[in-house]
């Protein structure tokens, strides 16, 4: 995933732009989720699932125009052939997401996590997915390996929710993950946040292993 989470990065840093933009890899990669759920999206659903405004909104397009990843017609804006193939490389790997209420693995007001399948080998301690999320704003963030039917944290055995069953269904649920599937959790007081900073910690783990 190495290769595709640049290409995310490209999309961002597109040469000849001389803007500073209000957005980055995370923001591409959520746009491109929207994207793939809707036939069409309109400018104002992406200023307000962004959390960007109208002109960063226009450069976003734009940069994802000049890949032909997407198209635009009155309509809104869509995923092109191009966009749908390269969308559903990352809905192989991130394969679901889910929200969760304040736990002990999880002790923001709000608490994203993600699905990526397939990849506890790689995870040393989860503080490199923690710092990651911070970068973004997250207060915290755990990373959970899905190892003999239990969530575990890295290099441990035990299981990490053995004391809270309705977290662990709810995850068991709405992720469906198989063995050596991990889950990062980005912890915060906002939504929105949560969001997005657990969405730079799935890149960053993407991009670096």
């Amino acid at each position: 995933m190495k290769k595709e989470v640049k290409k995310l990065l490209d999309i961002v840093t597109r040469k000849g732009s001389s803007k500073i933009l209000s957005f980055s890899t995370p923001h591409v990669f959520k746009a491109l989720q929207i994207l793939d759920e809707q036939k069409y999206v309109s400018r104002t659903t992406f200023c307000n699932e962004l959390h960007i405004g109208e002109g960063a909104v226009r450069t976003l397009i734009s940069h994802l125009k000049t890949d032909e990843i997407i198209g635009t017609i009155k309509a809104g804006t869509f995923l092109t052939s191009k966009g749908k193939k390269f969308t559903k490389k990352f809905s192989n790997v991130i394969s679901a997401q889910c929200t969760i209420k304040s736990c002990n693995i999880a002790r923001g007001k709000y608490n994203h996590a993600f699905l990526l399948k397939n990849y506890s080998k790689i995870i040393c301690n989860g503080m490199d997915q923690r710092d990651y999320a911070v970068m973004y704003g997250a207060k915290s963030a755990t990373t959970l390996s899905f190892e003999n039917g239990k969530f575990v944290f890295p290099n441990e055995t035990g299981d990490a929710l053995l004391e809270d069953i309705k977290t662990k269904n709810i995850l068991c649920e709405k992720l469906n993950p198989d063995e050596q599937d991990i889950v990062i959790i980005a912890s915060s007081d906002d939504p929105f946040v949560s969001e997005i900073s657990a969405i730079n910690s799935v890149l960053t783990t993407l991009a670096t292993n």
